[in-house]
């Protein structure tokens, strides 16, 4: 397991915006990680007193960042920026997720991987109960 101390420098996402706590495990293609920030009052992605479903395609593209990040670091380089360009097949199972008491699991399988672009499955569950999965493309920043 590695804390957040240990990969939060890799990402650009900072303070209440850096959504998730730990990677449980990861490899070569894939990442778990946990993220309890779904039950924050201060989450800066609520709304009208909620934080909906909607939300975890951005904890399935930092759990993707966050990936990236380790890769990188493990082939002694620093992962280049990137930006969200595209979601497909997402698929909502829940309406909201600030109710739900504990962690989330948040998974994220790279499927492509080219020198300017990565794409990557995303699947979100709380206590096995599959809440939102789908596709994510990511594309080079080219600055």
């Amino acid at each position: 397991m590695l804390t957040k101390a240990q990969w939060e420098n890799l990402i650009p996402h900072r303070g209440a915006m850096s959504l998730l706590d730990a990677v449980l495990a990861w490899d070569e293609d894939r990442i778990h990680m946990s993220a309890v920030s779904h039950a924050l009052a201060d989450n800066p992605l609520r709304s009208g007193g909620m934080l909906r479903a909607v939300h975890l395609c951005e904890y399935g593209a930092q759990a993707m960042a966050v990936h990236g990040g380790l890769v990188a670091q493990r082939e002694g380089r620093i992962a280049a920026p990137g930006f969200l360009v595209a979601l497909r097949a997402v698929r909502l199972h829940a309406a909201r997720i600030d109710d739900l008491p504990g962690a989330l699991d948040v998974r994220a399988l790279k499927l492509l991987e080219s020198g300017a672009s990565w794409q990557y499955e995303f699947r979100v569950e709380h206590q096995g109960r599959l809440l939102a999965e789908g596709r994510a493309a990511v594309m080079a920043s080219s600055s």
